[in-house]
């Protein structure tokens, strides 16, 4: 008897033009509209029963409660959190030019966006707005003005509420819903006048997103926590740094993050990175290799990573010889954000089957690389999961 293969995705699906709309008077107005409640649930329960349809194994919300106001926006998993804290204080140049605090006595430091490696090898290509690399919005970035504090409350019981509302209709059992939450270490990549230090600022996010997760959590939901900046981040120190030196810097963010997560049930967590969405030639990417033992020690279960775009396809060959701890599972992108060609289900299913003979087909659940919501044409990016699902179905029939 074969091992149906699980299925999932990394979080952001695509927004109705209903609730673009509605977020964008939000963000515009300084408020919600007067029915926002209502077309949020509906659009949750929605999205939830698409992803049902579809067959998906492991739903959420779309990341619908993270404000996405255009068709297309790369940020809004990280945007989010900027409208759930208290200490900071919106400020003038955005995400570009925002100086981060200052790293430790011979630590690294983090350049702003506009000076990241690959945009300098490729200065033209990323200038080319119509080749929407990594397209630019108008949303004011933050400054820490004061000590942070997490005033999301409200805002995450909406989100846990939406989405049980959701895998209730469309007959999901609820311990098989998700939601995405900020990693400590990629919160902290936005300017700072309050905190001494780099080290400082991660460890204050790390208290403030604990809340986040414990609430998710205890609703007896699974919490996803999204940290590009692990693998990202090494392209945003000039010069390129020793593995070394990365190493160290990454570990403070991976120490906060497990703080967080301490007490946390391991299976009730996933634990997603990336080189970042745009996209963009990548060619300054740090290799998984390098970090692949860090990651593996958060306290999570689950770990979601890319491999299926260009840059990063060969690397499952990692796991011919990094073992995987046991009570861990891998959540692998089988199909990518970065590409308009849809992969056909023969190669999903090769895909899946590279891993399940490495680890196990128990131990695999197929997922995309990154959200498709905002990064590809809602048509498809539906159409993705569909052939994600359908070689889904090949490779348990063949395991």
């Amino acid at each position: 008897m074969s091992t149906q293969i699980r299925t999932s995705h990394a979080g952001s699906l695509p927004r109705s033009e209903a609730l673009i709309a509605a977020n964008r008077a939000k963000r515009e107005e300084g408020r919600a509209p007067a029915d926002f409640g209502e077309l949020l649930r509906g659009s949750v329960v929605e999205i939830v029963a698409r992803q049902r349809e579809l067959g998906l194994s492991e739903p959420n919300d779309g990341e619908y409660g993270h404000t996405m106001a255009s068709p297309l926006n790369f940020g809004a998993w990280w945007h989010y959190s900027f409208e759930r804290t208290g200490g900071l204080e919106l400020a003038e140049g955005g995400l570009y030019n925002a100086t981060p605090a200052p790293a430790a006595a011979g630590g690294l430091e983090l350049t702003s966006f506009e000076q990241r490696r690959d945009r300098q090898a490729f200065p033209g290509a990323y200038r080319d707005e119509a080749e929407a690399i990594h397209p630019r919005h108008n949303i004011a970035f933050p400054t820490i003005v004061g000590p942070l504090a997490y005033t999301g409350q409200e805002a995450v019981a909406a989100d846990i509420a939406d989405l049980k509302a959701g895998l209730a209709a469309a007959g999901y059992e609820e311990s098989r819903g998700f939601l995405n939450s900020l990693a400590p270490g990629s919160a902290a990549r936005i300017g700072n006048s309050h905190y001494a230090t780099d080290e400082e600022v991660v460890w204050a996010w790390a208290d403030v997103l604990r809340e986040e997760y414990l609430a998710i959590t205890e609703a007896g939901l699974i919490v996803q926590i999204d940290d590009p900046s692990i693998a990202e981040s090494w392209d945003q120190i000039s010069p390129e740094p020793s593995y070394a030196d990365y190493r160290a810097y990454i570990q403070v963010r991976i120490d906060a993050l497990n703080h967080a997560l301490r007490g946390i049930d391991p299976q009730r967590v996933r634990f997603h990175t990336c080189w970042g969405s745009w996209h963009g030639p990548h060619t300054t990417d740090i290799p998984f290799a390098e970090i692949v033992d860090q990651v593996l020690s958060v306290n999570a279960a689950g770990l979601t990573f890319e491999g299926a775009n260009a840059r990063h396809e060969h690397e499952w060959r990692i796991w011919e010889d990094t073992a995987l701890p046991d009570g861990k599972y891998l959540i692998p992108g089988i199909v990518s954000h970065a590409t308009n060609v849809v992969e056909h289900p023969e190669l999903v299913a090769e895909r899946i089957e590279r891993y399940a003979r490495l680890v196990g087909p128990e131990r695999v659940v197929a997922s995309t690389d990154c959200g498709l919501g905002g990064r590809i044409h809602p048509e498809i990016a539906f159409a993705k999961l569909a052939s994600l699902v359908e070689g889904a179905r090949l490779a348990s029939a063949r395991l």
